[in-house]
């Protein structure tokens, strides 16, 4: 599982460990004169009991918080002052760059992932079809399920033996980011690497998953690598790099990275800002806005340029159906009220339906996360499994169709000889194609195309989009979750399209509107059904098909979808959220939070230390907790009585007792520490000092380090008798990682707790009080 020693974890502690920290207050003579340096003010019988681990990927690993709060202490100060005005210009120059370079590198992923999937999928599916133009059929099927298990087994092997943390969409564990949850790998650079070549296996290998999702998790692990900070590793420790050795901007770029991954994917800049806005942050601000539509517009001016140069066939089998624009037609679309009603009618099918979509992938995610605890080995036989029966629905179910007459007067070739785009022959004679062929043997993104196409230029019939739908509808839930990098959209756009398709079919010339319209709506509905986004879902939309005429009933579609939905259950990345046990802090408080106050949920001991502490005493503190953020608290001489100075972090403590500026007389050395700010940043991908770093000799823990210029010194802090719901709302829109809570009347110690993340989830709140348990 890979559990770190060093790891900071915010969540209190056991009552075991409680017994054996007073334990040793009592027993141990040496440290029998610790009264002041570690003083525990406030033993509570409250534990909380929260898991400390989450399913990120395929894997089981530990968590922890993440710090968006400006530490202000007086290192921090003491730069921020000492800035000249080149070295401000320095930063904001340097923050432009790094989203230019975001921007340009999403845009190169993209496209590499677009060019390598058309190839891979298109010479396998090129070969299927020269096999079977020679009638040999079994050598055909032998041929496309053998392509796709190798595929498969590639992109499993990569997920289970090098990075686990790539399985999957990827986006709930962004969106867990951005509201800060960080954990082991979750945007490494081996996460990086298995995510674009997984990505690319795993949709070449014809599973029902898209490369949109993962463009997402990829865009954000290209920020968090250029967010680094810089590495002595490395020799990139260029001074302009330094500023970005936090949380806080580093949240920015990553934001900028997913945004970058939506619009590289879906060739949707706008609706990539409002998918990041939307969806996956928890913290906005108009300066981010603003950078985040320059990062994507880079990503388009990237691709458009790629496509110009792609055109007439210097990339291989790389088509227009590559980097998607779903043109769905020229036809100015024409409704009537009739055709209001149909457009409501599906805005319900898709709610219903993508309330039930989510509902089956919730079980499946639970059932597939027992076989993946297993091991590798059974991670990859769950991944050939599914790939082998996809081949079989794939390649066995077109046989079930008939074979139609070539359309009269098409521009296109019919049947496609050697190719893999539109007009599949499959088994029919000459001059005759096979449609649903045509939508199972060839690329997601052409199916798309094939089912976006205007009813004038090709005709599915009803039993091909039912089987079509219950296919892919079945065959989505089923292969989300296996360790492979997977997008939703794709699956979500395919089933919307196929049965919005088939309602227009079912109308005919009850309607004005075309078949390729319908399809699109019921791409829409789905959409909204399963993610239950409106402004960005709707604005992807048009810019895949480049179609403004259709917006009111794009809007009206998503609305009624998301409110149908909505009556059962959550959205489907909310969903895998929870079921991944990320502690996820929601935008608003639940009810029962306004009936509790602050102090009510704090739990655990709380360990504090004096401004000039005594170097034993801190490393035991270390050793026998895991808390990562220590109060400090002034006491005689010091200051006439005992007052709250602010709030040390973990990782702090262990830089400074590494730099060993210790005295032999418990005095205040300030500024004199030659420390500075620098020497506590951030370090990247938890290279950072560690406990067992740490050597520390029996003469030098009798010494005593001052703690205040490495302490923050306004923390945010809220009264013990404030109401839970509103400290929820401060701790999540400020995203913070401690929230101090203090004593309403004097005469008390100066601190009551700390509130951490895990002390704001209904885990912990509902198992102190049961009694606010809703009803079932």
């Amino acid at each position: 599982m890979g559990e770190r020693e060093d790891e900071n974890v915010d969540i209190e502690i056991e009552v075991g460990m409680e017994r054996q920290v007073s334990g040793a207050l009592s027993d141990d003579k040496e440290l029998s004169s610790l009264r002041e340096p570690l003083l525990i003010l406030h033993q509570t019988k409250r534990t909380n009991n929260t898991s400390q681990l989450a399913v990120v990927g395929a894997n089981v690993c530990s968590i922890e918080s993440l710090d968006y709060e400006i530490i202000e202490n007086g290192l921090f100060k003491q730069d921020w002052r000492s800035r000249a005005d080149t070295e401000i210009f320095q930063y904001v120059f340097c923050k432009w760059t790094l989203a230019l370079l975001i921007g340009l590198s999403t845009g190169l992923v993209g496209f590499f992932n677009n060019i390598a999937v058309e190839n891979i999928a298109g010479f396998k599916l090129m070969f299927t079809n020269n096999l079977m133009l020679k009638e040999k059929y079994f050598q055909a099927f032998a041929a496309y399920a053998g392509c796709n298990m190798v595929l498969a087994s590639a992109a499993a092997a990569l997920c289970a033996y090098i990075a686990p943390a790539a399985a999957g969409s990827g986006i709930p564990e962004v969106k867990a980011y951005l509201n800060g949850i960080d954990a082991h790998s979750m945007l490494a650079p081996s996460t990086l690497f298995v995510k674009i070549f997984g990505s690319i296996f795993g949709v070449a290998a014809g599973f029902v998953v898209g490369k949109e999702g993962p463009m997402v998790h990829t865009g954000a692990c290209i920020a968090s690598l250029l967010g680094q900070g810089g590495s002595h590793k490395y020799g990139l420790t260029w001074k302009w790099l330094r500023y970005f050795k936090n949380d806080r901007d580093r949240r920015d770029l990553i934001t900028c990275g997913a945004a970058a991954g939506v619009a590289a994917a879906f060739r949707a800049p706008v609706g990539g800002v409002l998918f990041a806005l939307e969806e996956i942050t928890s913290w906005w601000r108009s300066a981010l806005l603003w950078r985040t539509f320059f990062t994507t517009a880079v990503v388009a001016v990237v691709l458009r340029g790629f496509i110009v140069f792609c055109r007439g066939g210097k990339c291989g089998l790389f088509g227009e159906g590559g980097l998607i624009m779903f043109d769905v037609n020229s036809v100015n679309p024409t409704y009537t009220t009739p055709d209001l009603l149909a457009v409501i009618f599906l805005g319900v099918i898709g709610g219903f339906l993508g309330s039930l979509y989510n509902y089956l992938v919730d079980k499946v995610l639970r059932t597939y996360s027992t076989i993946n605890e297993r091991g590798p080995f059974f991670k990859i036989l769950l991944v050939i499994t599914i790939s082998l029966l996809t081949s079989c629905c794939s390649y066995g179910l077109p046989w079930l169709s008939q074979c139609f007459p070539c359309p009269a007067h098409l521009s296109d070739q019919c049947p496609n000889v050697g190719r893999y785009e539109n007009y599949k022959n499959f088994q029919c004679p000459p001059n005759h194609y096979n449609d649903l062929a045509s939508l199972f043997m060839t690329t997601n993104d052409d199916a798309i195309h094939n089912l976006f196409s205007s009813g004038s230029d090709k005709k599915f019939h009803l039993s091909t989009l039912i089987v079509f739908f219950a296919a892919i509808y079945c065959l989505g839930i089923i292969t989300y979750g296996i360790a492979v990098p997977s997008g939703l959209f794709i699956p979500v756009i395919l089933a919307g399209a196929s049965y919005g398709r088939l309602l227009g079919n079912i109308l005919g010339s009850l309607s004005n509107v075309d078949v390729g319209f319908f399809a699109l709506l019921g791409a829409a509905s789905f959409l909204g059904g399963t993610m239950r986004m409106t402004v960005s879902l709707c604005v992807i939309l048009l810019e895949l098909t480049n179609n403004l005429l259709m917006l009111p009933l794009v809007m009206l579609v998503l609305l009624i979808s998301k409110t149908v939905a909505d009556c059962f259950n959550k959205g489907v990345y909310d969903q895998i959220v929870k079921i991944k046990g990320l502690p996820y802090l929601e935008a608003h408080a639940e009810p029962y939070m306004r009936h509790l106050v602050a102090s009510d949920v704090v739990s655990g001991a709380l360990i504090t230390f004096s401004g000039v502490e005594k170097v034993g005493t801190i490393l035991y503190a270390l050793r026998t907790m895991k808390h990562n953020g220590f109060p400090v608290i002034d006491e005689p001489p010091f200051t006439d009585a005992p007052q709250l100075y602010g709030l040390v972090l973990r990782s702090h403590l262990l830089v400074l007792l590494k730099g060993k500026k210790f005295t032999k007389q418990r005095v205040m050395t300030g500024s004199n520490m030659m420390f500075n700010a620098n020497d506590f940043a951030k370090a990247g991908s938890g290279k950072g000092v560690k406990l067992e770093d740490l050597d520390i000799n029996e003469e030098e823990m009798e010494m005593y380090v001052d703690l205040h210029p490495i302490t923050n010194t306004c923390p945010y802090t809220v009264v013990e008798t404030m109401s839970l719901a509103k400290a929820a709302v401060l701790f999540r829109q400020l995203g913070l990682r401690h929230l101090l809570v203090v004593p309403k009347t004097p005469g008390r110690p100066p601190i009551v707790g700390i509130l951490t993340r895990h002390d704001l989830m209904p885990e912990h709140i509902l198992g102190l009080y049961p009694h606010f348990q809703p009803q079932k």
